[in-house]
């Protein structure tokens, strides 16, 4: 017997993101090959017609999972009775633009999806990307989407050298590597505690590459600044690798992690071993289980590693004072 339909948010669902991410929700590459799912899509007024040819192209799919889509305006149609949400919708960054730049215009959007999370939401909802505090759902229930600066460290979709590539490997023989921080220039892209796996046997990243200069340098140059450079050749920000890092990121939230595994995302730092201020939602490595994210503790620090986190933690407190500010005008 089959189970019961889900019922999934996409925000900013006529936008370029959202384009590239709902045919892979609808055809079970996400909650998996056997869940039907409701789609939902939310945008605002002027993109209605916009939705109603991305309804059009889904129904033209002819994909047997997606049992109804709903395009609406509405924040009290769009986040009723859900089981995930994605929070695709906001402003783009702009070539030339900061993560600073984009708080201001984008505190608002993120100030009314809390709301309606509280207000309409499932208690048990999963959220890929945090607004405001909530006071319904558990802070568990809300992620910040890292995996896409994860899957650039591991060499996927990345057209120049990284870690498999360097290593003369695919993909998916990288693990472990973690992302620390914030998403924007100052995250620290570590592989102190990453494993690749080199002819059928696991070594550790910095011997398996065996360039300390390279890992310690342009490596995390590259990793932190890939964003802005996908923009300037683009002159659009990231869209079809954002789309696949958001796939991964709700697939493993729903089906955890490997045993022995671990994976990056932003999530509140409260409690956490590694000396982060707490009142944060901040990239660690976590392990994933029955849908409720752990952080892996216990990982050793180096100085180096102490100083770039320290940096990118630095960086994210004053925007969450800043967004805060904005909060309260």
């Amino acid at each position: 017997m089959q189970a019961e339909p889900i019922r999934v948010l996409v925000t900013g669902a006529a936008g370029q993101i959202a384009y590239s991410l709902l045919y892979s929700i609808a055809k079970g590459d996400v909650f998996g090959k056997d869940q039907p799912i409701i789609l939902v899509l939310l945008d605002i007024p002027p993109m209605l017609p916009v939705l109603d040819g991305v309804v059009m192209e889904l129904q033209d799919c002819a994909l047997p999972l997606l049992r109804e889509v709903i395009p609406t305006d509405k924040v009290e149609v769009g986040f009723k009775d859900l089981d995930a949400a994605i929070l695709v919708g906001s402003m783009p960054r702009k070539e030339g633009m900061e993560r600073k730049d984009l708080l201001k215009a984008n505190v608002a959007i993120f100030k009314t999806q809390g709301a309606a999370l509280d207000k309409y939401a499932k208690k048990t909802v999963k959220v890929k990307e945090p607004a405001e505090k909530r006071k319904k759902q558990p802070r568990e229930a809300f992620t910040a989407q890292t995996f896409l600066t994860f899957n650039d460290s591991a060499a996927v979709s990345v057209p120049h050298p990284q870690v498999a590539m360097r290593c003369g490997v695919s993909s998916d023989k990288v693990k472990n590597v973690i992302i620390w921080g914030n998403h924007s220039s100052t995250q620290y892209p570590d592989v102190h505690h990453a494993k690749v796996n080199v002819h059928g046997s696991e070594t550790a990243a910095y011997d398996a590459v065996k360039d300390e200069a390279w890992l310690r340098g342009d490596f995390i140059s590259t990793v932190q600044l890939r964003g802005a450079a996908v923009i300037k050749a683009r002159k659009l920000s990231s869209a079809m690798s954002a789309a696949k890092a958001i796939c991964d990121h709700m697939r493993d939230i729903w089906f955890g992690t490997k045993e022995g595994e671990f994976i990056s995302m932003g999530v509140y730092a409260g409690g956490n071993s590694y000396g982060i201020p707490e009142d944060l939602i901040y990239s660690f490595p976590v392990q994933i289980k029955n849908k409720t994210w752990k952080v892996f503790d216990g990982l050793p620090i180096n100085d180096f590693s102490r100083a770039k986190m320290d940096a990118t933690a630095a960086e994210l407190v004053e925007e969450r004072d800043t967004a805060m500010d904005f909060l309260s005008q």
